[in-house]
């Protein structure tokens, strides 16, 4: 916590509603942070990963602060970077499903690469205009190195192999220019994959998590996927948002990679979060085709020895611990979901 009477440090949150935002969020609240995130404009609130740490703006007691924004709009972001003065800004918003970036490769060309280009520059302005110390940090992705064999580190070639990978070598580009040509504080983080009970839906480790939950209670009996090969270090994202904020803590800016340094294939996952509950994951997974992608990344492990040197990061949750947490979460979610069904309240038929 910041010593008492000493002014709070100011963090800016791009994509706080999402997994890393709202791990990150409660991580920089309990160092005595004031939070900013910017939230897209919607019809609907997606705000369910922070109601348990949300306080009412009129609450003097709120400590945490969401704004409407977009990285597709530069004057919003110049606008809040001008009003916040932020000491710390995180650009976690993307439309990061590598999948749907095939099918939307302008939208994501935009957010991720375009996106982190214009906060940079609204960073920079600020910093020129008001002479202050403005840290930045662009979360980058282990989908960078693509095709390039592992183990990968930070000098390892980048051989992106989708839209959204393409689009993360960009912001990591800007992010280093920026940081080259103008001196701004600015660090990359490439994190490979990072997973909880709070991610996304549709990325398969929650597919998976989920679907077998909802197989245990008997409101499902199929759970559809694509390539079982590939493999994928995988670590907890309550980890990796203290490396993200230790980045920001050193005397000079960098780059770094954070991994656990195992990978496991798809078919390890299934095997390990099918057999956590007593199931045969053959019994109840059928491959479909559309869940392929026109160009695989087979195989991501990274090596994180500079993190664990000059940041002292390490991982605490491993892959057994990791899976165990998902599927126990997404069992209880299962159960509450049948109380519903069984009363008529939802129909389950949607499921195969």
């Amino acid at each position: 916590m910041a010593p008492e009477n000493a002014p709070l440090k100011k963090a800016l949150i791009t994509g706080i509603t999402g997994q890393d935002g709202s791990y990150l969020t409660e991580f920089l609240l309990k160092k005595g942070y004031e939070v900013h995130g910017i939230i897209r404009r919607s019809s609907n609130f997606n705000t369910q990963r922070l109601e348990h740490i949300y306080i009412d703006p009129h609450n003097s007691s709120a400590r945490m602060k969401l704004h409407y924004g977009d990285l597709s709009d530069a004057s919003s972001l110049r606008k809040w970077v001008d009003t916040i003065c932020p000491d710390e800004v995180y650009n976690l918003g993307a439309q990061s499903h590598v999948g749907v970036s095939f099918e939307n490769p302008d939208y994501t060309a935009d957010v991720v690469a375009t996106g982190a280009l214009r906060l940079l520059e609204a960073v920079r302005i600020h910093v020129e205009s008001t002479g202050r110390l403005v840290k930045y940090y662009q979360a980058g992705s282990s989908e960078m190195y693509g095709a390039t064999p592992p183990p990968q580190d930070e000098t390892t070639v980048f051989h992106p192999r989708s839209p959204y990978a393409v689009a993360k070598v960009a912001a990591h580009f800007y992010t280093v220019n920026y940081r080259e040509a103008y001196g701004l504080f600015a660090c990359n983080g490439i994190l490979f994959n990072h997973e909880s009970p709070r991610r996304g839906e549709n990325f398969v480790t929650r597919k998976i998590t989920r679907a077998i939950g909802r197989i245990k209670i008997g409101l499902q009996k199929k759970l559809f996927l694509g390539n079982l090969k590939a493999s994928r270090d995988w670590g907890f994202a309550g980890d990796y948002v203290e490396g993200m904020w230790l980045m920001l803590q050193q005397d000079k800016p960098d780059d770094y990679v954070l991994a656990t340094e195992n990978s496991y294939t798809v078919e390890e996952f299934l095997e390990e979060a099918f057999g956590y509950v007593g199931l045969n994951w053959k019994d109840h997974v059928e491959i479909d085709p559309r869940y392929f992608r026109p160009s695989e990344v087979d195989n991501l492990r990274g090596s994180a020895q500079k993190a664990r040197e000059l940041l002292g990061w390490q991982p605490k949750v491993n892959f057994k611990q990791l899976v165990a947490m998902m599927v126990d979460s997404d069992l209880e979610r299962a159960k509450r979901e049948k109380v519903l069904v069984d009363n008529g309240y939802i129909d389950s038929h949607q499921q195969p």
